[in-house]
């Protein structure tokens, strides 16, 4: 590793978890093309606009008061926190009608980014397109089939990554690393050097590979009274 890819590891490993919710958060919103976070007392929050997730706050420095602060001002149901926490650690603050989501709490990782250099594997192609912000990369097989995609979106120095999938039939065949490292690419061509994205279990154990660290957990909970 050369000196300069290990400050940019530092910077990221450094780089404070509030901070890098709050990036996230922005990026979220830029990438799945929601309304830009509204800053609130505790976080920040996010308009969603789906009977299932209606919003989600995002709160960068979690405590008992700061989580039933949020909670307290939510009056629709559906309506969701992120917190960056153990889960363990914030079930306590939740007050009554609010329960963790296990199946939708995941991981908040960063990266400093380092050029990836990605090869397609044999029998796919990729395609690269950008749209109001939004960087896609979609893999496509032989059959002109959509095999894998994922998106991006560049605030400054970060990039934020988001829907990363690779179909079924199509997986353990390298797509989702690929796809990973050509974001990682397109990002450094336009500026950034930090990677931040939120991750589900499974997504953890590749973006692991792909040299990500884990910066804290990301536990969503929800209200449904």
């Amino acid at each position: 590793m050369t000196a300069e890819s290990a400050d940019i590891t530092e910077v990221a490993a450094n780089t404070d978890v509030a901070e890098l919710a709050r990036t996230w958060a922005a990026g979220w919103a830029v990438s799945r093309r929601t309304p830009r976070p509204t800053e609130l007392p505790w976080g920040v929050y996010l308009a969603v606009g789906r009977p299932e997730r209606v919003g989600r706050h995002v709160l960068p420095e979690p405590s008992a008061d700061v989580v039933r602060a949020a909670a307290a001002s939510v009056e629709t149901p559906y309506t969701w926190l992120e917190v960056p926490a153990e889960p363990s650690e914030v079930e306590p603050w939740l007050p009554a009608d609010w329960a963790i989501d296990k199946e939708e709490s995941g991981y908040l990782m960063a990266v400093g980014l380092r050029p990836a250099e990605p090869v397609a594997p044999d029998g796919y192609t990729a395609s690269i397109e950008t749209e109001d912000g939004v960087t896609f990369v979609r893999v496509h097989d032989g059959a002109g089939q959509l095999a894998a995609q994922g998106q991006m979106a560049v605030l400054g120095h970060a990039t934020v990554v988001d829907r990363v999938v690779t179909q079924e039939a199509h997986r353990r065949r390298g797509l989702g690393g690929f796809v990973m490292r050509t974001l990682t690419d397109e990002a450094l061509a336009r500026g950034a050097r930090i990677g931040v994205l939120g991750a589900t279990p499974d997504g953890r154990a590749l973006y692991e590979t792909l040299g990500w660290h884990l910066s804290a957990p990301l536990t969503s909970c929800v209200y449904r009274p």
